[in-house]
């Protein structure tokens, strides 16, 4: 993995034109709640992880100055148990450069040290290798494959579940 100083920071409004990009690619269309197709629906988008969940940009040094949005991770769903469910993303143009991992593994510390979460988890598609390669790495261990978890466009999917302990 090349170093790309890899930070996380809340999500700001001006940051919803890179939301809206990153939910046109095929892959991400289906991952909202509700459709991101304009810049209003980025920037509700963006609203809408208030008092849900903690939600950060993933931001890499711009080569042109400052920094660069480059995708999401986070937390939610988190319950009386110390228990929280992990999600990320990043756009097309900046896979494969481990982003993903790092920033992931950023998430699940500050879970762990600044939240006090004690188990962390995550599922992905069995059809999505890349996901699996990003939990694998960034310390999540498979537990199992739910079966016709997720249904898209009338298609059902089976889902690998991963979790990370704070102990682990």
């Amino acid at each position: 993995m090349i170093n790309l100083n890899i930070r996380l920071r809340e999500w700001r409004e001006e940051d919803a034109p890179v939301v809206l990009n990153a939910f046109q690619a095929t892959d991400l269309r289906q991952q909202a709640a509700f459709p991101v197709v304009t810049l209003q629906d980025a920037i509700g988008w963006i609203a809408s992880w208030r008092g849900v969940g903690h939600a950060f940009a993933v931001t890499i040094d711009d080569p042109a100055g400052g920094e660069r949005v480059v995708g999401n991770v986070a937390v939610a769903r988190i319950d009386g148990h110390d228990n929280g469910w992990v999600s990320y993303w990043v756009v097309p143009e900046a896979r494969g450069r481990g982003i993903a991992v790092a920033a992931t593994e950023k998430l699940a510390r500050w879970a762990f040290d600044e939240r006090g979460l004690f188990r962390l988890e995550l599922g992905h598609r069995t059809n999505n290798p890349a996901s699996c390669r990003v939990a694998a790495k960034a310390g999540f261990r498979p537990e199992g494959i739910e079966r016709g978890k997720l249904r898209y466009d009338g298609v059902r999917y089976d889902v690998e579940r991963h979790a990370r302990l704070a102990t682990d």
